[in-house]
């Protein structure tokens, strides 16, 4: 990450650059590979808060909201000023899906086996 030095007063403030964004005609362009360290990012949140999510004494509603507090803002920091790609968009889905899985567990079957549930029955319960 690139770091400026900007001069306020007495005081020097370090400012990150929080995505690695290309400069295009005044529209930042969120690089693929950005985008993965994002991802990267919103999966390290994830892993140290496993326990949480995986936790049978926490009810759904406050694992979502742990889920919109703590590791959704790590995934899309800054990326409502640049601009998303169609795939990028889809990776973003994914690891959102993949994080919706662990928060609503399994689910037993009428056979008696426990399955993870699918994607569209992940959308049915979040709508």
């Amino acid at each position: 990450m690139k770091g400026v030095i900007c001069e306020k007063g007495k005081k020097s403030q370090m400012y990150y650059n929080a995505m690695e964004c290309n400069y295009e005609s005044n529209v930042n362009i969120m690089r693929s590979d950005s985008a993965a360290e994002r991802i990267a990012a919103g999966n390290r949140a994830f892993h140290v808060h496993e326990k949480l999510f995986t936790s049978t004494l926490i009810c759904r509603k406050v694992k979502l909201q742990f889920y919109n507090t703590l590791i959704r803002p790590t995934v899309t920091y800054a990326s409502e000023t640049c601009v998303l790609k169609e795939n990028m968009i889809k990776k973003f889905k994914i690891f959102e899906r993949k994080v919706m899985k662990e928060i609503f567990g399994t689910t037993r079957s009428d056979h008696g086996y426990w399955r993870i549930k699918s994607n569209q029955e992940i959308n049915d319960i979040l709508k």
